[in-house]
C-alpha cells in the first residue's frame, strides 16, 4: 500500500504528464519545445512504470504515435519515435498497443524514404526492435509489412565487404547498421521464428563475405550474433549456411583469431564469440572432419585469457562436435591429453 509521500509523488507525476501532453498538443509551431517535452516524458516513464501506464491511459501514447507520423519537423519525428520506443520497451501493455499493422507501415515508409535522415531511420529501427522483442505478433508484423525485407536491404547495403572501415569514416551509418543487426536478431529469436529465419538466411552470402574481409570486433560480433540466432535449432537453415561455405569461413576466422589470441585478450574474446556461432551451426552437421574446428578449439581452450564461462562454451561446442560426428572422438581424447600436459607444466 502506498504511503502518503508516495501518493503525493504519484499525483505530481500525473500532473506533470498531463501538462507535458498539453504542451505537445499546443506547441505544434515550436519543434524545440515539443522535442524537450517528449524527452521529459521519456525520462519520467523510464523511471516509473505507473507513469507509463497513466500516460497511456490519458491517450499520450497514441498522440505521440500520431505526432511521429504527421509532424513536418525531423527533430520532432526523431524524438517521438525515440519516446515511443522507450515507452514500449519498459511496458508490455504499451508494446501491445503499438504493435499494429499501421505503425509497421509507417515505419516502413520512413525507412524507404530517400529523404529520411540516418538518425530518423535509426530511431525507426529502434522502435521495430522494441516491437519484435519477445513478441511473436511483432515478428509476424515485421515480415508481413515488408519491414523485414527493408532491414535486410539495409544490412546488405550500409556496409560492403570493401568498406570495412566504415566505422572509422561514418559512425552514424555504422550505428544504424549495428541497430539493424540487433533488430534482425530479435526478429528470429525468442520466440524462435522459422519463417523469419528462412527469410534472413537470404543474406548469408553477404554476411559470409563480410566475415572474410574483416576481423574487427565491431563487425564480427553483430554478424556472428545474427548468424547464430538465424540458424539456431533449425537444421534446414544450418544446411543452407554450410552449403554456401559459411562453416568454412567461420573455421578460417577461428584460425586467425586463435593464432593471434595467445598475446591478445580481445582476439581471445572474439574467438569465443565465433566458437558460439560455430556451435549453433554444427549441431546437426556431419561433415566436420574436413575442417580444423576441433584442433583450433583445443588450442583456444589452453589460452590463459579465458574465464570459466568461456571455457565452458568451448567445451560445450566440442561436445556437440562429438554428437555430430563420431570420428571426432579422437580429437576429444587429444584434448584430454593436452590439458593434462598443460596442467603438468603450469
Amino acid at each position: 500500500m502506498a504511503t502518503g509521500k508516495q501518493q503525493k509523488i504519484q499525483c505530481e507525476i500525473k500532473t506533470d504528464l498531463n501538462l507535458l501532453l498539453e504542451c505537445l498538443k499546443y506547441q505544434m509551431d515550436h519543434p524545440a519545445s515539443q522535442k524537450e517535452a517528449l524527452l521529459t516524458i521519456y525520462s519520467a516513464c523510464q523511471q516509473n512504470s505507473n507513469a507509463s501506464d497513466y500516460f497511456r491511459e490519458i491517450g499520450g501514447l497514441l498522440f505521440i504515435h500520431g505526432l511521429a507520423k504527421s509532424s513536418v519537423h525531423s527533430m520532432v519525428k526523431e524524438a517521438a519515435l525515440f519516446t515511443l520506443g522507450g515507452l514500449a520497451e519498459t511496458n508490455v501493455f504499451s508494446q501491445q498497443m503499438l504493435c499494429t499493422s499501421g505503425l509497421f507501415k509507417d515505419l516502413h515508409k520512413v525507412l524507404t524514404n530517400k529523404d529520411s535522415s540516418v538518425n530518423l531511420k535509426r530511431m525507426s529501427v529502434y522502435v521495430l526492435l522494441v516491437l519484435v522483442s519477445n513478441n511473436k505478433s511483432g515478428q509476424t508484423h515485421v515480415r508481413e509489412s515488408g519491414c523485414l525485407d527493408v532491414l535486410l536491404h539495409l544490412f546488405r547495403t550500409i556496409i560492403s565487404a570493401s568498406q570495412g572501415n566504415l566505422l572509422d569514416q561514418n559512425i552514424s551509418q555504422y550505428q544504424l547498421w549495428s541497430s539493424v543487426c540487433s533488430t534482425l536478431c530479435a526478429c528470429v529469436n525468442n520466440p524462435q521464428n522459422d519463417d523469419n529465419q528462412r527469410t534472413c538466411s537470404l543474406v548469408f552470402p553477404y554476411a559470409k563475405d563480410l566475415l572474410q574481409s574483416s576481423i574487427k570486433p565491431e563487425i564480427v560480433r553483430p554478424i556472428c550474433s545474427f548468424i547464430g540466432l538465424t540458424v539456431a535449432n533449425n537444421s534446414k537453415i544450418q544446411c543452407v549456411f554450410v552449403s554456401i561455405g559459411g562453416l568454412a569461413v567461420l573455421d578460417k576466422l577461428l584460425v586467425k583469431l586463435t593464432h593471434n589470441s595467445l598475446e591478445n585478450s580481445s582476439n581471445t574474446k572474439l574467438a569465443v564469440v565465433v566458437t558460439k556461432t560455430l556451435d549453433a551451426c554444427i549441431t546437426d552437421n556431419r561433415d566436420l572432419p574436413k575442417y580444423s574446428i576441433v584442433p583450433n578449439l583445443l588450442t583456444l581452450l589452453s589460452n590463459n585469457f579465458l574465464d570459466p564461462g568461456e571455457q565452458f562454451s568451448i567445451i560445450l561446442t566440442l561436445g556437440h562436435c562429438t554428437e555430430s560426428c563420431g570420428k571426432i572422438l579422437f580429437y576429444i581424447y587429444a584434448i584430454y591429453v593436452n590439458l593434462k600436459l598443460t596442467l603438468r607444466h603450469s
